[in-house]
């Protein structure tokens, strides 16, 4: 037996509680391939003239939230720095919380390795407190190879995000859950995930902005991440089909988004 899915009419959008605050991810709902997307400027503009809270999440950690600021202008976004959440910071906030001013292995780029310095990390491969894995568009094997070593000696496996794939222009890229997974292989040591759809990192955005979950909505393009970690963190959710998800595909899963949306555009009756 399937639901009927379909795209939320303004009646049942009128019905849904106005939220005081939002989360957005990014790529498929304000981007695609550094393209703005259909209602994205709009929805921004309309947050920043309401003063309404809000965050703009992506699972990536090779770029700083001053790099992605500035990207996103450059597709005619202006979204001030403070207002990204990246799965780096996330993953940093997390250890912070975890270890004051421990010691990691990091395999990762600047986003990651920024965000662990500001929480005051320190990077070394001589036993090292944590093994932390982020996306990197060089992942080397010598690299991996002495990740596997460090957690077979007692580091603890630590990973920004479970994506197994990314896109870029040439075709699929293997991104940071499939070399966890490689790794988890050669240790028999699964990471602890701290992106999407783990709720912590949503958890962790609402404390940032001050805002509750039951008053919070997210928007997002992906079902197995952005809605399953709105659900589990208590938020009302909206489902964009401009990025990774058809209609068709909602009924695959055994949850569904309380609204759907053709892209960002269709949230605006909600902003205050």
């Amino acid at each position: 037996m399937s639901y009927d899915i379909s795209i939320t009419t303004p009646d049942e959008l009128a019905e849904l509680p106005r939220p005081q605050a939002w989360l957005c991810d990014m790529d498929g709902v304000l981007i695609r391939e550094s393209l703005m997307l259909p209602g994205a400027a709009e929805f921004i503009a309309a947050l920043e003239k309401s003063g309404t809270p809000y965050l703009v999440l992506t699972n990536n950690s090779i770029f700083t939230r001053r790099d992605l600021s500035a990207r996103l202008a450059g597709s005619g976004l202006n979204i001030p720095e403070d207002r990204i959440w990246t799965s780096a910071v996330a993953t940093a906030d997390f250890l912070a919380s975890q270890s004051e001013g421990g010691s990691a292995y990091v395999i990762g780029e600047a986003g990651l390795t920024t965000a662990l310095h500001q929480q005051g990390f320190v990077m070394t491969d001589t036993s090292p407190e944590f093994v932390v894995l982020g996306e990197t568009r060089n992942y080397s094997f010598s690299a991996i190879t002495q990740a596997i070593r460090l957690i077979q000696a007692g580091a603890k496996f630590i990973a920004t995000n479970p994506d197994v794939s990314g896109p870029s222009p040439e075709g699929t890229l293997p991104a940071t859950g499939a070399v966890a997974a490689l790794i988890t292989k050669a240790t028999n040591r699964k990471p602890y995930f701290v992106g999407k759809p783990n709720p912590i990192m949503i958890r962790a955005g609402l404390n940032r902005i001050g805002a509750h979950s039951e008053t919070t909505a997210f928007v997002g393009d992906r079902m197995d991440t952005d809605m399953r970690s709105g659900l589990e963190a208590g938020l009302q959710t909206h489902l964009v089909l401009s990025g990774s998800t058809t209609l068709d595909e909602v009924n695959m899963y055994p949850f569904r988004p309380v609204a759907i949306h053709e892209g960002i555009g269709g949230v605006l009756p909600l902003i205050a």
